[in-house]
């Protein structure tokens, strides 16, 4: 039942946004009382820790696939671009903004735990560029990859409009690649681009 309750609370919280929904809101859409997700949840702070956490297994788990498809650099940042698209699509609010907003200790969590794993993969794809001919290859990583997650993560958590974040996201994505470019990468990117658009 523990898990039938993240699993339920995480949909809605991506959904209608962390401070949107309340423990009544959950009880209801799973037809059980409320007294039954506080006996494994002891206030709304520990199931948004517990919802944040199983979000962040799942989008990780989503990457860690998508990776072992082994698509170009570029394409690959596009897929992952694509599955987050599709998992925010019917979020109006921007979780993370609500969520920086309204409990900023979680927040700080969530982000602690997000620099490890998005750093890893963010230097992975820029090494598999510059091995693939898309990428310089005297660039340095370490600092491109810091821009490109600061940049990320300043714009989930200062947009209030998940739609807004999303179309700056893919600005950031294109202004990301076009730094690191050779003249095949940017060919790679337009051709990326113009699918994006047209989809």
């Amino acid at each position: 039942m523990k898990e039938k309750i993240i699993t339920k609370a995480s949909e809605m919280f991506l959904k209608l946004g962390f401070k949107s929904i309340t423990m009544d809101d959950i009880a209801g859409e799973m037809c059980i009382s409320k007294k039954t997700i506080y006996k494994y949840f002891c206030n709304k702070e520990l199931l948004i820790e517990e919802s944040t956490t199983a979000i962040h297994k799942q989008i990780h788990q989503i990457i860690d696939r998508i990776i072992a498809q082994n698509y170009n650099a570029i394409a690959e940042n596009f897929e992952i671009r694509k599955m987050f698209k599709e998992m925010f699509q019917s979020s109006d609010d921007s979780p993370i903004y609500q969520l920086k907003k309204h409990y900023p200790e979680i927040y700080e969590k969530v982000m602690t735990r997000e620099i490890n794993e998005c750093n890893t993969t963010f230097e992975q794809n820029i090494k598999k560029g510059i091995e693939q001919g898309f990428y310089r290859d005297n660039i340095n990583i370490e600092s491109y990859t810091r821009f490109y997650y600061y940049l990320i993560f300043s714009i989930k958590g200062c947009t209030s409009s998940e739609k807004e974040a999303q179309k700056i996201e893919l600005e950031i994505l294109e202004y990301h690649t076009r730094a690191m470019a050779t003249p095949s990468g940017i060919i790679e990117l337009e051709k990326h681009l113009l699918n994006y658009i047209t989809k």
